[in-house]
């Protein structure tokens, strides 16, 4: 089911970017503007939150509606506008194996003199263009109106919590490790993860198909809790998915001065000569691999990364109890089950 749902995602999004050429003549307007977009937005991708919003709808409806794989594109375009956005936010070069936008168009501005903006100010304007292609994929199905105005209603609401997040994972890098809470972490994750990668594209799915306000909130706490657990995981593997490997890691996290609930742990369950290193790394401006080295030492010696694990199985497991008693359908609250488990396993 998962590997049909996603090519038939995959064949909507290339036919929806000739026909938005065709509607707009996006070309026309800028042939730099058009392939930019065109070529980042058909990059290889997991597709999680359009799956998800096709089972949202499927799981309490009967029908597929005319324009329900145009409108699941829309989930996928709002995650593409925010990496154009974070990209630039985190000085990232690189998005899925690839350069960034901006940094493709600091590469076309090269050779020009004396001009007057960046790369980065360009792909500003092409994550707006990508948030309102979004909007119109949105409106694509036929359904009832009144259902699709209370969806659209949670759409926007996914881009306005998960910007909001955002905002606050930035400030929240003005405090100490020391100041932090726990609560604050989760409440960024939540905004920034959860909502937008898993409660909202199920519930806005459901919201379409006619489920009741209850299921709605049923939905939307399982992609909470699945939402948490999942960052968590990408937590894990910010931290240590190189730590075999010496070398590869990106050390976005430590450079960036994030504060993850794996270095929440870390700090409060360690001696003071470590919590003193903490403190140093997160200091400076930039972390290198002996620092990374040196995170990954003091969070294997305080349990974090068995902590981590432990906490991405109590996650799952609230999530999974609460789709268990949902009124979805069998066969995609089975689908739902498996797919959080495969998303959640962590090899490290």
């Amino acid at each position: 089911m998962l590997l049909k749902i996603k090519n038939r995602i995959d064949r909507e999004l290339k036919n929806y970017i000739q026909n938005i050429d065709r509607s707009y003549s996006l070309s026309k307007i800028s042939p730099l503007l058009y392939s930019n977009i065109k070529e980042f937005v058909s990059r290889e991708g997991k597709r999680v939150r359009p799956i998800l919003f096709i089972i949202g709808y499927l799981g309490y409806s009967r029908k597929i509606p005319f324009g329900l794989y145009r409108t699941a594109l829309s989930l996928e375009l709002l995650h593409d506008f925010m990496l154009v956005h974070d990209d630039i936010i985190d000085k990232s070069d690189t998005r899925r194996g690839k350069p960034s936008i901006h940094a493709m168009l600091n590469r076309e501005l090269k050779g020009y003199k004396n001009i007057k903006f960046t790369g980065e100010d360009l792909a500003i304007v092409i994550g707006d263009v990508i948030y309102a292609m979004a909007i119109h994929s949105f409106l694509s199905i036929r359904e009832n109106p009144q259902r699709k105005e209370a969806a659209l209603k949670k759409f926007a609401e996914a881009a306005f919590y998960t910007g909001s997040g955002e905002f606050i994972e930035l400030l929240a890098g003005l405090k100490g490790i020391d100041e932090i809470t726990k609560e604050e972490i989760y409440k960024i994750y939540d905004l920034k993860t959860s909502n937008y990668t898993f409660a909202a594209p199920l519930s806005i799915g459901a919201v379409l198909a006619g489920a009741g306000n209850k299921e709605i909130r049923k939905l939307y706490d399982f992609g909470v809790y699945l939402g948490r657990a999942f960052q968590i995981k990408d937590d894990i593997l910010g931290m240590f998915s190189s730590y075999k490997e010496i070398g590869k890691s990106t050390l976005t996290d430590l450079q960036e001065s994030k504060k993850t609930i794996l270095i929440w742990h870390a700090y409060h369950n360690t001696n003071a000569k470590n919590k003193s290193a903490i403190k140093r790394i997160f200091s400076q401006y930039t972390a290198n691999r002996n620092d990374l080295l040196k995170m990954c030492k003091i969070m294997t010696e305080s349990g974090t990364l068995d902590f981590a694990k432990n906490e991405i199985s109590r996650l799952l497991n609230i999530a999974l109890a609460v789709n268990a008693s949902t009124k979805m359908s069998a066969k995609y609250k089975n689908f739902i089950s498996d797919y959080s488990r495969e998303i959640l396993k962590v090899s490290i």
